[in-house]
């Protein structure tokens, strides 16, 4: 497992993250289900369902750091472990907690999801997503934070102006996820309601958020976005949203699309664009370093080749602790020995004190000055007495 505990200001290659709520009323119990599922199915090399506080209990692979852990808002904390193209190694942590206040129907929880591989990212591997929530539309682990988003399906635009452009920068600044806006030339019958998302690689059709103007949302739209985030919107086409803070070398005409078929079939340039704006340097969203931390240092699913070779360590760590107690132990010894050798130079021999000195002497000779040459000796050996 890659282990980088530096801070790092873009996603970096290897990793996948994700965050949204689940709206269920048990979405810990629908993870448990899909995870046994995949392990007896061979699809996972292996799983755990931790408590947040006995794992903070437990030793990780790597050293934990303060911050690295969930924090106490954690509900649960789920590891899973499987394996990709030529045997490439993905871990996977997904975290829940609790809301910030009482939890309403409608706030469901939060939940999650940081990813690392052994290799640079693939977007033709497996969702990270569904290795753990159930891939099905009858879960609804997938609404965005954001009220009234959500993944693997179009979300309509507002209608009013001002909630539009509310709208459009709260999906984009802090974002998790890469935003699309199509805006329908005309309405779609069920076919073209179909999201585009759906037609990407598996791994990255769960990164992709779809939002849709009406027909008779053209213009409005068009002039929020110019007004929000400078793009543009072309009637019956679609664009690809910037990042928030903005790259100052994107060019949102590239990630611009003049006319998308909603009829049901591939739109090919959209999803290549799309595609390559997925390979761009990406900031790392608010929370998302923490989340990639924890999956780096506090990891607990051990291959039986790590278990080794981390006992292995501890068995070290140990011993090197041993022996620093052992030579503590004979350094205190021998400090001890050469205080009472220092104290019995001011004594006449048999423990009572010798006779009083003048003030001369007291000063050259105190106590306090004996016992710090008979230590000094102690520190330097080869220290001749004058």
């Amino acid at each position: 497992m890659t282990k980088n505990s530096s801070s790092s200001t873009t996603v970096p290659g290897t990793v996948w993250l994700a965050r949204g709520r689940h709206l269920g009323p048990d979405p810990e119990q629908d993870v448990r289900r899909n995870v046994i599922a995949l392990k007896a199915a061979g699809v996972l090399d292996d799983y755990l369902d931790l408590d947040p506080v006995e794992a903070a209990r437990s030793t990780p692979l790597y050293p934990r750091e303060k911050s690295a852990g969930p924090g106490p808002s954690a509900r649960r904390l789920f590891e899973a472990r499987w394996r990709v193209t030529d045997g490439v190694m993905v871990r996977a942590q997904l975290t829940t907690y609790e809301p910030g206040g009482r939890r309403s129907d409608s706030e469901g929880i939060t939940w999650v999801l940081a990813a690392e591989a052994e290799a640079a990212w693939d977007p033709r591997w497996p969702s990270p997503a569904t290795m753990f929530w159930p891939d099905s539309d009858r879960v609804a682990w997938d609404h965005d934070v954001l009220p009234g988003v959500r993944l693997r399906t179009a979300n309509h635009m507002p209608t009013d102006q001002n909630e539009l452009r509310r709208h459009l920068r709260d999906v984009s600044r802090n974002t998790w996820y890469i935003h699309v806006v199509v805006h329908e030339a005309m309405t779609p019958d069920a076919k073209g309601q179909r999201p585009v998302s759906a037609f990407l690689p598996p791994s990255l059709r769960h990164q992709v958020i779809e939002h849709r103007a009406t027909p008779a949302q053209a213009e409005i739209a068009d002039f929020a976005m110019k007004r929000e985030l400078n793009v543009r919107l072309p009637r019956g086409g679609a664009v690809v949203l910037p990042t928030q803070p903005r790259n100052r070398d994107h060019d949102a005409e590239h990630f611009t699309v003049h006319s998308v078929f909603l009829d049901g079939s591939e739109p090919a340039e959209l999803l290549d664009l799309i595609e390559e704006f997925a390979e761009l340097p990406r900031p790392l969203p608010e929370g998302a370093e923490q989340a990639l931390t924890q999956l780096r240092q506090c990891w607990h699913l051990l291959t039986p080749d790590e278990e080794l070779v981390h006992a292995q360590a501890m068995v070290v760590k140990y011993a090197e602790a041993l022996d620093a107690m052992t030579k503590s132990s004979e350094l205190y010894q021998a400090a001890a020995e050469a205080a009472q050798a220092a104290l019995a130079e001011f004594s006449s021999g048999d423990g009572t004190p010798r006779p009083p000195v003048s003030d001369t002497a007291k000063a050259v000779s105190s106590p306090l000055n004996a016992i710090k040459k008979g230590l000094g000796r102690f520190r330097d050996p080869s220290r001749q007495d004058m």
